[in-house]
């Protein structure tokens, strides 16, 4: 019985593709500490909440995309045949789940989504359901029919615009009550680096999306195109936060971002050489991932020097990364046991 139960367990978080999550956690984190940083503002509760919906959102995202690629017959292989860091999770193609019961527990997590979205809109500002909306109906559809954003090239677009300031504009209204260029500027890298993840990701799967009529960018123009702009897309991450520097809306602190520098120019070469190669491509989409991770955990530590400069409350700080913590480390476990 203990056996069964464990073995539940693991296959619902297979499920939920936590090694994906990080990309939702940290426009939150980053919008959230932006307030902290500049005005003092920063509700732990409300913080806790914001990020707990849009994790929970993002798991209903990866399970829509699995149950709908698995219907599509987008996703037919199982774990072990591929690249452990692209594609579905393969519990419905190794039947671990059964679809009813993955298309349950998805709708259960909108759900959850939802409720907390309108306990904000009331308790906080109404403009908040506009943030809601576009995240909830951009996931639901990324795959979903009739819209299938995914389908036609607008997948990777829909990642960037939500997984940056989107999601990093909402997380700063919450805090400050009001929108901000700055806000703006320090999550949208965010988005950016996720466009790129995505890019990487999509090349080992080019030839089942073909074959399913999944047109994503990759799948239209190639992998030489998506190699262009994987590297177009890491240059303008750069010149996001170079730019916000010069022109003093972001901290001078970020320049530490240049650090991951080395994690990009391995993945880049790694794609290079084995694009054509799911597994030997893997180290590749690895290093996406620290590159990713690592800019992103820069960026909050060159808001929280700017914090402590401006005398922000420090306990609060204290609070916000332990409840980070609780969210981020398991994607970290789970990203380094794929290997």
């Amino acid at each position: 019985m203990i056996y069964l139960k464990h073995k539940l367990i693991k296959n619902w978080w297979q499920a939920t593709r936590y090694h994906f999550i990080p990309p939702s956690i940290f426009p939150v984190c980053i919008g959230a500490l932006v307030s902290w940083a500049r005005y003092n503002q920063l509700s732990i509760w409300f913080f806790f909440l914001v990020l707990f919906a849009v994790v929970v959102n993002h798991i209903a995202l990866n399970m829509t995309d699995d149950y709908f690629d698995f219907k599509h017959a987008v996703d037919n292989l199982k774990p072990g045949e591929k690249n452990p860091y692209t594609g579905g999770s393969g519990v419905l193609t190794s039947s671990l789940i059964k679809p009813q019961q993955m298309f349950r527990c998805f709708i259960l997590l909108y759900s959850i989504t939802v409720i907390i979205g309108l306990y904000l809109v009331f308790t906080i500002d109404f403009i908040i359901i506009i943030f809601g909306l576009i995240g909830v109906f951009s996931s639901i559809f990324y795959t979903a029919p009739p819209i299938r954003f995914s389908h036609y090239g607008l997948g990777e677009i829909g990642m960037l615009i939500n997984f940056g300031s989107v999601l990093g504009l909402g997380s700063f209204f919450v805090q400050a009550k009001m929108i901000s260029w700055e806000a703006f500027f320090a999550t949208l890298p965010c988005g950016i680096m996720l466009f790129s993840m995505i890019i990487v990701n999509e090349i080992p799967d080019i030839k089942e999306d073909t074959q399913s009529g999944k047109l994503t960018l990759i799948a239209r123009y190639g992998p030489q195109f998506g190699i262009k702009l994987f590297i177009v897309s890491w240059i303008a991450t750069y010149s996001v936060i170079i730019l916000g520097m010069f022109l003093t809306i972001l901290p001078i602190y970020l320049v530490f971002t240049l650090l991951s520098l080395p994690f990009v120019l391995r993945s880049i070469r790694g794609l290079k050489k084995h694009y054509d190669d799911p597994k030997l491509l893997a180290p590749a989409n690895l290093d996406m991932i620290r590159s990713h991770s690592f800019v992103c955990l820069l960026i909050l530590a060159g808001y929280s020097i700017l914090g402590f400069l401006n005398n922000s409350n420090m306990f609060v700080l204290l609070g916000f990364f332990v409840i980070v913590c609780v969210f981020y480390i398991p994607a970290v476990v789970t990203t380094f046991r794929l290997k």
